[in-house]
């Protein structure tokens, strides 16, 4: 399992759809991490190999997405994004919440389990 590009009309989909509810209501069927990011950022490039890792780690139990922020402008003001790496952790009940910067693997995986796969 990779990570996953998501475009807006993806988005749109598979998320949230934001034209059609005004409260959020999360589409998918899995927890997800979605990690905003931009080519040219060097904290966004260092977390990569860490969100594929988190990917195949959590295969079947938890998607990760990845927005580009230069590509998908409105998604990243949808979520006041002001700076990246933002990751937005979206749990299958209950509203999405937000960390900003480049974490260890370790620290990734702390708030996953703590708030998305939590018994």
């Amino acid at each position: 399992m990779k990570a996953i590009e998501l475009t807006t009309a993806e988005f749109r989909e598979q998320i949230y759809d934001y034209t059609k509810n005004s409260e959020w209501k999360y589409e998918g069927e899995l927890p997800a991490v979605i990690d905003f990011y931009a080519t040219w950022c060097g904290p966004c490039k260092a977390m990569a190999p860490i969100m594929e890792q988190i990917a195949e780690a959590y295969a079947g139990r938890l998607r990760v997405y990845k927005v580009d922020v230069d590509k998908e402008r409105r998604l990243a003001a949808l979520f006041s994004v002001r700076s990246i790496p933002t990751f937005l952790f979206i749990p299958t009940q209950g509203e999405p919440r937000h960390a900003n910067g480049a974490m260890d693997i370790a620290q990734m995986r702390e708030i996953i389990d703590a708030t998305l796969l939590k018994q």
